[in-house]
């Protein structure tokens, strides 16, 4: 696969569903596991990295059933570290993750904008409606206030326009459409002086990713640059990054991802809590393009780069996520 051969839908996850699936059997497994003196984190973690999420909900459930225990209460006073967050987030309902994510960004004294925009630029409108009721129910607060009240400017109104989820989603393109957003996205920016920044985030925030790719190659076209090059020189801060991970994920979704796994291996230090959210959320979804993107584009795999930047179980699981190549 080439890095621009990314098709909408045709994503494939490490992780999926295991066949015979026994949530009694697992239940008995991860008792085990943590029974008597000290852990077996080796049986967790082989067991936690072959389930799919939903088949996770059944074991925690089943597990309450069988022992009258909360199995997240046992796992986190057995486990610590990296490890612990990385099967903690592994029992999480996906959509329920991310609500966690978002909200923890937010708390407190500053913000993390970062998991702002790889959580709402990426996401498509049925996820970011779902995170929306899912983010209510569980911290009783409304997302688009707290991101009002925790953004600002340009970069505010981006998320806003964003968790409305309401991005068109029509599969059809049309041309047309298409050239004359792509001259109204040239006069707005690199044809003025100044920039016209309500322009790019009505076209960038309501299109589809099909129309805005059609869009971005008009605009090659019409302006003889790239729309990354010119949003660079138009916008900066974390409105750029934001409109930057939108277009991205038009023209090649795992690649923005396979780019934030390599951040945070580089140099010196491992952004791990980053490595774990990106790797849970990404495991049954789109991780088999986004492991070919991160080996076309950096020469190794995703397996290698965890081998050297990680280590004990907090290594072994995030390999048994991804699958060695």
């Amino acid at each position: 696969m080439s890095l621009g051969g990314w098709q909408p839908g045709q994503t494939r996850g490490t992780v999926v569903p295991t066949e015979n699936f026994d949530a009694e059997e697992d239940a008995k497994i991860l008792r085990k596991a943590m029974k008597g003196m000290g852990t077996d984190e080796k049986a967790i973690l082989e067991l936690l990295a072959e389930r799919s999420n939903a088949q996770r909900q059944k074991i925690k459930l089943q597990f309450k059933t069988m022992y009258g225990k909360d199995l997240i209460s046992d796992l986190k006073s057995e486990l610590s570290g990296d490890f612990k967050e990385s099967v903690m987030a592994l029992f999480v309902p996906t959509t329920e993750y991310d609500a966690w994510c978002l909200n923890n960004a937010m708390v407190g004294l500053g913000t993390n904008e970062e998991v702002l925009i790889e959580i709402l630029c990426t996401r498509t409108n049925e996820e970011i409606a779902e995170i929306v009721r899912v983010y209510r129910d569980k911290f009783h607060r409304d997302l688009e206030k707290d991101v009002v009240g925790d953004t600002s400017g340009h970069f505010k109104r981006l998320l806003v326009s964003m968790t409305t989820a309401n991005r068109d989603e029509v599969k059809e393109v049309d041309l047309e459409k298409a050239k004359k957003e792509a001259k109204e996205l040239y006069k707005a920016g690199e044809k003025k002086w100044g920039t016209d920044e309500s322009e790019f985030n009505r076209i960038l925030a309501c299109r589809s990713f099909p129309q805005l790719k059609a869009t971005f190659d008009e605009y090659i076209k019409v302006s003889q640059r790239d729309i990354m090059g010119t949003i660079d020189r138009e916008f900066s801060g974390h409105v750029r990054d934001g409109m930057k991970a939108i277009v991205m994920c038009v023209r090649n979704r795992p690649e923005f991802f396979a780019d934030k796994i390599y951040k945070c291996v580089k140099g010196l230090g491992t952004d791990d809590h980053t490595l774990i959210r990106v790797i849970v959320t990404r495991s049954e979804y789109d991780m088999v393009e986004i492991k070919q993107v991160f080996l076309n584009k950096y020469r190794k795999t995703v397996w290698k780069a965890i081998d050297s930047d990680t280590s004990g179980d907090y290594k072994r699981i995030l390999q048994a996520l991804v699958k060695k190549d």
